[in-house]
């Protein structure tokens, strides 16, 4: 099934169809929210979980305020901190020097 995704009011936006199989296209309703939100929210989390876009870039292409979408990402398994155990540590070691 082809589905298209409205610009939603945003500047500078295009439409995009994309084909979904039947089954996915059913998990996506189970969103409770439309199809093409439940599409633009999942590209845009991805997009932040690889650190591709900040997380007010995410917040803004999302309609939320940042410290939500950096909640609402983290309700998702998807952490504001991304650091090794050694990075954490070597971080607390600097924190505690202060």
């Amino acid at each position: 099934m082809g589905l298209a995704i409205p610009a939603n009011g945003f500047q500078s936006m295009s439409n995009v169809t994309i084909d979904l199989e039947d089954d996915l296209l059913a998990l996506l309703r189970r969103s409770n929210q439309p199809v093409p939100d439940a599409v633009r929210e999942l590209m845009v989390l991805e997009l932040y979980r690889e650190g591709v876009i900040s997380s007010g870039k995410a917040a803004e292409w999302l309609n939320m305020a940042r410290w939500d979408f950096v909640q609402h990402a983290a309700r998702r398994g998807i952490p504001y901190f991304d650091m090794t155990a050694d990075e954490w540590k070597e971080e607390l070691s600097r924190s505690a020097a202060l």
